[in-house]
């Protein structure tokens, strides 16, 4: 070569990768009828339709949860051995066919079946396969690859949920159920098979780095078993499944909170819009503070805005009131979403996370379950919502302040910052 030659800058190809974040935000939408907000869209047209009371949804929902969480293991094996493309396909297929016989239900009976399926295929299994593959994929910027996982499932939820609202309105909660399992059989499982993908050596990528010549130090790989070992693991799981506790709880009967405090139906409809975009803002926020600064911080935070929008909503007289209400959880939402989906492959490598985040996982479902039956023990024995409120807000600022002390190990390499 001379030395006036010019050495012309390789054209970057498109990484594959940010396909897979879209994969797996669309498969994490595609959860929505096995999730407390897809069910609390058609609560009270179901429970007039069937006849059935909110306590005894209630019970059912706890139960169907419980048994549903128990569809985790053997998921997070199964995704390590097997790969995301075949279990991501079946899951989007079966969850899809039980939406639909769903559509079809007359009775309690088969009602509680069909939530069961519903909650173990879509809220457990289908969600665990979700994170882990945006989680196996990504070794550098795992937090900044969550955080638009997290911005690319909440526009799709944002969407989802006013189409399925209007729906419901329109042609009632059996089309729209019928018209979600359809979606689930003939949109998400063919894009699963078509698109879906392991690890970057199934499409020939050698890393998700700029620069395919960096050396990337690989992350220290821990057991299931020593990640439960360790307090962080707890914490950090506990907290975030006590949003999820949260967010059902009120997720399912929030027309019926608002209309305690004297609001119209149409009200609930405005602050769930309002909580979906908040929660979008706060993934953009906790996206980028995650991947310059700590995920403890995060948390920590998220938790002082959750406590504080639990200690409010019993006294909230105007609209402006709940829209605020609704703005600080939605933010501690976002956030917390960012904490869950980035903590466990950035503390604990890779190699078992499917194992990990699906033992995550079961907590979150546990907590979810204990939610609406909370809330629907604390007014029917004390006419009001207000002292369950007042209990998670204890609850949540406990978290808060044992996230400050925990300690998390370190994982080499680019994981350290926690």
């Amino acid at each position: 070569m001379t030395e006036n030659a010019t050495t012309l800058p390789v054209p970057r190809r498109f990484y594959y990768g940010w396909v897979i974040v879209g994969v797996a935000a669309l498969a994490m939408v595609g959860t929505l009828p096995g999730r407390t907000q897809g069910l609390g869209l058609i609560t009270e047209p179901l429970l007039a339709d069937l006849g059935i009371s909110r306590v005894a949804y209630a019970q059912v929902n706890l139960f169907a949860t419980l048994a549903g969480a128990l569809f985790a293991f053997g998921v997070g094996s199964l995704i390590d051995r097997r790969g995301a493309r075949l279990v991501l396909t079946l899951l989007a297929f079966a969850l899809g066919a039980t939406v639909f016989a769903m559509s079809q239900i007359t009775g309690a009976v088969t009602l509680l079946i069909a939530v069961t399926l519903t909650r173990g295929l879509g809220q457990t299994a289908l969600s665990i396969v979700s994170l882990a593959m945006v989680g196996k994929w990504f070794q550098r910027r795992l937090t900044w690859a969550m955080g638009m996982y997290a911005v690319a499932m909440s526009v799709g939820f944002m969407i989802a949920f006013p189409a399925v609202g209007a729906l419901v309105l329109a042609s009632g909660w059996r089309a729209a159920w019928g018209a979600i399992g359809v979606f689930l059989i003939a949109v998400l499982a063919p894009v699963a098979w078509l698109l879906a993908r392991s690890t970057p050596e199934d499409v020939g990528e050698e890393m998700d780095g700029k620069d395919a010549d960096v050396t990337v130090p690989a992350p220290q790989s821990h057991t299931l078993g020593e990640a439960l070992g360790t307090g962080a693991f707890w914490v950090f799981a506990i907290a975030s499944s006590m949003y999820g506790l949260v967010a059902s709880g009120i997720g399912l009967f929030n027309e019926a909170i608002l209309a305690e405090r004297g609001f119209r139906p149409d009200v609930y409809h405005t602050a769930l819009a309002v909580t979906a975009i908040t929660g979008l803002a706060g993934n953009f926020v906790a996206g980028a503070w995650a991947e310059r600064g700590s995920l403890r911080g995060v948390l920590v935070v998220a938790m002082l805005i959750l406590g504080g929008a639990l200690t409010a909503l019993p006294h909230v007289s105007t609209t402006t009131h709940v829209m605020g209400q609704a703005v600080a959880m939605g933010v501690a939402g976002g956030f917390v979403m960012v904490v869950f989906f980035s903590f466990w492959g950035r503390t604990y490598g890779d190699r078992h996370l499917g194992r990990i985040q699906g033992a995550a996982q079961v907590m979150t479902v546990l907590f979810s379950a204990m939610g609406p039956l909370l809330l629907a023990w604390c007014v029917e024995s004390t006419g009001s919502y207000a002292l369950a409120f007042y209990l998670l807000a204890a609850a949540v600022a406990a978290l808060g302040a044992a996230a400050m002390v925990v300690r998390i190990p370190g994982a080499a390499g680019c994981r350290t910052k926690n």
